[in-house]
């Protein structure tokens, strides 16, 4: 059953001193966690005797590697059979805390969606819907925050999938799509979101379109069928399409309309093979047998 006394708090913090001393201490009073569990991402501050002094468990890295390579420190460290992660800006409520677990009942993740309002900027508000709309189409489920940084899953769901978060801001996201396209429970709670204290690490021109690389990327690998048929579709449209006009006005198919058809027929072909590759490695019997 899912309750705080079995829950690992996660919280990756980088020069967060002037917050993570209130984000630990908010989480003990909210309950009787199995351990809060702070991820020093090789801080300059006092982040580390700050969360220390607060009655957390410590874990420094010497040096700084980025979020979700903290994220996955902590997943691997984590001794509950349930883990919450959360940030250590101060955004998220401890008080939802508890409401989230709560839902692994009945759902394998359960992802805090926060109000658009609450996004820093309207650019970064914009960004965000737009990544929701692409990643409930990708994955045809329903994607209310998919950038959260405030969720809970069962231990071995988040282990079966560490391997593949990348060490930078996008590893949330990640275990979202991971966990949707593997046929996962997900379920977005609400939740309210405050005002983060201090700078966000994330810059949006400089990261976004790594983010966008690796949402194509994750659904790729579990439903690439998703990305590589409409890319087929749009390339035989042209091709077809730019074919007729040349009959009509030259009486002739030029190379180019011939390379657009033979380009669609390719891109469909190599997902299909990717449909089978992505089907074999999500068989469970196949991962026995590695075993």
């Amino acid at each position: 059953m899912s309750e705080p006394s079995s829950t690992s708090v996660v919280i990756p913090a980088f020069n967060e001193a002037a917050s993570i001393a209130a984000v630990v201490e908010g989480m003990r009073r909210a309950g009787p966690w199995r351990e809060i569990l702070v991820i020093d991402d090789g801080s300059t501050d006092a982040t580390a005797a700050r969360a220390r002094a607060a009655g957390a468990r410590v874990i420094s890295h010497p040096y700084n590697k980025g979020l979700g390579a903290a994220i996955k420190r902590g997943i691997r460290a984590a001794a509950g059979t349930h883990v919450l992660i959360m940030d250590g800006d101060g955004q998220h409520r401890p008080e939802d805390a508890r409401r989230l677990v709560a839902r692994l009942d009945t759902y394998d993740l359960v992802v805090g969606a926060r109000p658009a309002a609450t996004q820093a900027t309207p650019g970064r508000r914009l960004g965000n819907a737009l990544l929701n709309r692409l990643a409930s189409r990708l994955t045809a489920h329903p994607v209310a925050d998919l950038t959260s940084g405030f969720r809970t899953a069962r231990t071995d769901l988040l282990r079966e999938f560490v391997h593949m978060l990348p060490n930078g801001f996008s590893s949330a996201a990640t275990i979202t799509l991971a966990a949707i396209r593997a046929g996962y429970s997900v379920a977005f709670e609400p939740t309210a979101a405050r005002r983060r204290q201090g700078t966000s690490k994330i810059r949006f021109a400089r990261d976004g379109f790594k983010f966008w690389l690796i949402l194509l990327r994750v659904v790729t690998i579990y439903s690439p069928l998703r990305v590589f048929v409409p890319i087929s579709l749009v390339l035989l449209a042209t091709g077809v399409g730019y074919a007729l006009w040349t009959i009509v006005t030259d009486t002739d198919v030029t190379d180019t309309a011939a390379l657009l058809i033979m380009l669609s027929v390719l891109v469909f072909l190599i997902g299909l093979v990717s449909d089978q590759i992505a089907t074999l490695r999500a068989d469970p019997r196949g991962r026995d047998r590695e075993r």
